[in-house]
């Protein structure tokens, strides 16, 4: 039997499934809809990619840094932020699907000091009024914002200097500290976006693995799936490539920006550590790896499975937030479909995305039961950015030419 035969056998008896080579669909839908904004100076530069079943279209407009005329890739790494909560889901799934872990173990489990939580009833900058909580704080509410923990833990108010997500405090610091802090209601009852709940999951990683979320994330996950560029300390040549953040601005060229109060230059020094709840650097190419490999159900394209089939579909794919959880605060605008750091449906059916955007407006979504893929890449804040509704309109054109089968028409630009 030939070599090439002997790998093929190997990997389809572990399970692996593959996904194929990527066909370009030589559209420019995307392209097309986003370039009026840019030649206008009003959108710097962003990456948009849309996959539909093997076809795949990649526009790459403007640029990554509009002073030096660096025309923006999908090399260049940038901060997804909030994208990291997903990553760390799939860590706390690979333990689950082990049967390390339990989703609704209680946190003391692993972590004793959340034995005992206090709800702060009310209150003001003198006195707290404080009682004990009456639920118990369970790993799931910690991935899907229903802990009652606050955004950050006050080491990492951006008020503080070095401060933000990855500035601050390390993942079992953090928990720590979380557990000594007041919280906005009982656990389980009411849901309120938050980075300090998705860092306590990574701290149960922790106690669970034995060694840093971090390094087991990129033993698990990243690694596997070739994710060579997507780090928390990107490295200083790769910051020569960085997608710079810019603020938008109405009816006006978008305004460079040096940095966000949350989150810091330099980027890779002493005073980051690895946050689950945001943190994490990437490149659109890299991402794209991640997120195919939860659209097709665990396995990526270079058909090395990380999760099984079951374990996507039914705790990352799907909300594991009960129905109807009334939001406490909601800065993402994720409704009540939420699963292991991730933004799910509460019912699956085959018109259901699930994915997770970032700060910085960065955002990727997929639907496994058509194997579609939406992903977003830019370095902005403010507002108003009239081209993500350009961009809507693009995604839309670009499945329906995909469905009707008719993308070998496009061999230029659309009309």
């Amino acid at each position: 039997m030939k070599k090439s035969m002997l790998v093929l056998f190997a990997a389809c008896a572990a399970g692996a499934v593959w996904a194929g080579a990527v066909r370009d669909s030589k559209t420019h839908f995307a392209e097309d809809a986003l370039k009026p904004f840019v030649e206008k100076g009003h959108l710097p530069g962003a990456i948009s990619v849309f996959y539909d079943n093997g076809v795949q279209e990649m526009a790459c407009v403007g640029y990554a840094d509009v002073a030096a005329k660096r025309k923006i890739t999908a090399d260049d790494v940038y901060m997804q932020c909030s994208q990291t909560k997903g990553f760390c889901g799939v860590t706390v799934a690979k333990l689950v699907e082990e049967g390390k872990l339990n989703l609704d173990d209680p946190v003391s489990k692993y972590l004793p000091e959340f034995k005992t939580l206090w709800v702060e009833e009310c209150g003001n900058d003198n006195v707290k009024v404080l009682r004990k909580a009456k639920t118990a704080l369970t790993v799931r509410m910690c991935l899907n914002h229903t802990g009652g923990f606050p955004f950050e833990i006050s080491a990492k108010q951006h008020t503080v200097p070095g401060g933000g997500w990855s500035g601050g405090a390390s993942l079992r610091i953090t928990a720590a500290i979380a557990a000594a802090s007041p919280i906005y209601f009982d656990p389980g009852t009411r849901a309120a976006y938050s980075n300090t709940g998705i860092d306590i999951g990574a701290a149960v990683v922790e106690a669970i693995v034995g060694k840093p979320w971090e390094q087991y994330l990129k033993e698990t996950v990243l690694d596997p799936l070739g994710m060579k560029s997507t780090w928390f300390w990107p490295t200083d040549e790769q910051l020569k490539t960085q997608v710079e953040m810019y603020t938008c601005v109405s009816n006006a060229p978008a305004k460079y920006q040096r940095q966000a109060d949350w989150q810091q230059r330099p980027y890779n020094d002493k005073h980051v550590f690895a946050s689950a709840g945001a943190g994490l650097w990437t490149t659109a190419n890299d991402q794209l790896k991640f997120y195919k490999m939860l659209m097709n159900l665990g396995v990526g394209e270079n058909g090395v499975r990380v999760l099984k089939e079951e374990t996507v579909k039914s705790i990352l794919a799907k909300a594991t937030r009960p129905k109807g959880t009334k939001s406490h605060w909601n800065p993402a605008n994720v409704d009540d479909g939420y699963s292991l750091g991730l933004g799910a449906p509460q019912e699956d059916s085959e018109d259901s995305w699930f994915g997770h955007g970032g700060a910085w407006g960065t955002n990727c979504q997929v639907n496994w039961h058509k194997k579609q893929l939406k992903l977003w890449a830019v370095q902005l804040t403010g507002g108003p950015r009239p081209w993500d509704a350009a961009r809507e309109e693009a995604a839309a054109k670009f499945f329906k030419a995909a469905q009707d089968k008719s993308l070998d028409a496009y061999t230029g630009r659309t009309k």
